[in-house]
């Protein structure tokens, strides 16, 4: 029984996570920019660090919450969920200035390890195409 009001009391000081649920348009962002990451076959660290310095100050998640963010993202991806169907979702969701927030994120992703690779710029350019936004780089 005192364990129970221990850990009753530890739930009440620990800070609310944020919850991603599958209609979050922050956790479409994030399966983009994951897909986009790893399209070309190479995940460089700088990538990495990348995607998390985007998605958490892009959304202004803590740490927890963007390594959260950033695991489901990831098992989106190995599911093989649709990126473009992502893409649609976003253009649903957001307004134009979002879906373009969304387009400069992907870039800064595919752009951290000093250059883009052909693949890369492809899934920019038909994400952006299909947000209805311009895809041209930042």
């Amino acid at each position: 029984m005192l364990d129970r009001f221990f850990a009753m009391l530890s739930d009440l000081s620990e800070p609310a996570h944020e919850r991603f649920g599958e209609d979050d348009y922050r956790l479409a962002a994030a399966v983009l920019l994951v897909h986009v990451m790893a399209v070309d076959g190479r995940v460089a660290p700088a990538e990495r660090d990348r995607l998390r310095t985007v998605l958490a100050s892009g959304f202004d998640l803590s740490g927890p919450d963007t390594d959260r963010l950033i695991e489901s993202a990831m098992d989106h991806e190995a599911a093989g969920d649709s990126w473009t169907a992502q893409a649609e979702h976003l253009a649903n969701r957001l307004d134009e200035q979002g879906r373009r927030r969304i387009v400069d994120m992907m870039w800064a992703v595919v752009l951290a390890d000093g250059s883009a690779a052909e693949l890369e710029e492809a899934v920019v350019e038909r994400a952006a195409q299909l947000m209805g936004v311009d895809p041209n780089r930042p």
